[in-house]
């Protein structure tokens, strides 16, 4: 899976997390440091188990939940068109 920002979209870092500003509509997400962490390791190319795993030694959640979070977090990303999801 490769993950990109979808075209006119940036991403800060701030101090809790991170911002995507979606340009073509002016609106912004506000991710925490976890999520900011994931979209990090998953925009450098890492696989979504392997973003999971980074999770999971870095914050108090099982494998499992670390899986479904990194799955809703793409899929929100995706649904809202800041990210382009590619096989």
């Amino acid at each position: 899976m490769k993950l990109t920002l979808a075209r006119d979209v940036t991403l800060t870092d701030v101090d809790s997390g991170a911002v995507l500003l979606d340009g073509r509509r002016g609106r912004y997400w506000q991710l925490n440091r976890s999520g900011a962490g994931v979209l990090r390791k998953l925009l450098d190319g890492e696989e979504p188990d392997a973003a999971a795993a980074s999770l999971c030694a870095t914050a108090p959640v099982g494998d499992d939940q670390a899986r479904q979070d990194v799955r809703a977090l793409i899929d929100a990303l995706s649904a809202a068109d800041l990210v382009e999801v590619a096989s």
